[in-house]
């Protein structure tokens, strides 16, 4: 019979370094599809031409500009992914409330071209699966921005769980920018894209929306939920 040794903790196994360098190179691509889908986009859409005013505008493009900095918000906070490593936790914080009010204001911006051009044309409103993501997704985003302003500031909203608070405020996070992954695939499925990429293209398109969203999705489900779990 073999001995039992009492009182030893195995080591856990370390990580390949295959793998660490795959987990890397994941998060920088993250970074490079959400930049490259976004300037795809604005090259689609072609501001500044006439046609291009109102809802072509402001369609897909605010969309993809609304995630891009969603997803530089959150990514910012990956300790692989992160694109300020070098800096501080409160500089992460700043940079992350940045990156969401520059969320907010494309949302408003595309909400306030959206409307006037609606107006303009006499076109009804809220008629698609995509604008009624759309308007969901901001409202969202309100709530988790005013959960955020509780987290910066607890003894002004007079929050004693700051932890629990933390938790909510990292899972909703994650729907919020999944539902605005969603709004983008829905407005995929417009005319006017529909009519400018097809066929492989299109589902190469689809492949890039999801991608940062299944990088963010791992991020906050692997690391940041069961560590806020624990200090609860």
């Amino acid at each position: 019979m073999q001995s039992l040794e009492v009182g030893l903790v195995p080591a856990p196994a370390r990580e390949p370094r295959l793998t660490r360098w795959l987990r890397k190179g994941s998060g920088i691509l993250a970074h490079l599809v959400a930049l490259g889908f976004t300037i795809f986009l604005t090259a689609l859409s072609r501001p500044g031409t006439s046609a291009s005013r109102g809802l072509r505008l402001t369609g897909p493009l605010l969309c993809s500009q609304f995630c891009l900095c969603m997803a530089e918000a959150i990514l910012l906070f990956s300790p692989e992914h992160s694109l300020f490593l070098f800096c501080s936790r409160k500089t992460w914080i700043c940079l992350h409330w940045v990156g969401q009010a520059l969320a907010i204001l494309c949302a408003a911006l595309g909400l306030g071209f959206i409307i006037s051009s609606k107006i303009r044309s006499e076109l009804p409103h809220l008629v698609s699966w995509h604008s009624w993501a759309g308007a969901l997704t901001l409202l969202a985003t309100g709530g988790q921005a005013l959960c955020g302003f509780c987290l910066l500031c607890p003894r002004v909203a007079r929050i004693s769980r700051v932890a629990r608070l933390k938790l909510y405020h990292l899972t909703c996070g994650l729907v919020v920018y999944l539902m605005a992954t969603v709004t983008v695939i829905l407005g995929m499925y417009s005319v006017w894209f529909q009519a400018q990429i097809k066929g492989a293209a299109w589902y190469l398109c689809l492949a890039l929306a999801l991608y940062p969203a299944l990088v963010i999705m791992h991020q906050i489900s692997s690391s940041y939920l069961p560590r806020k779990k624990m200090e609860m």
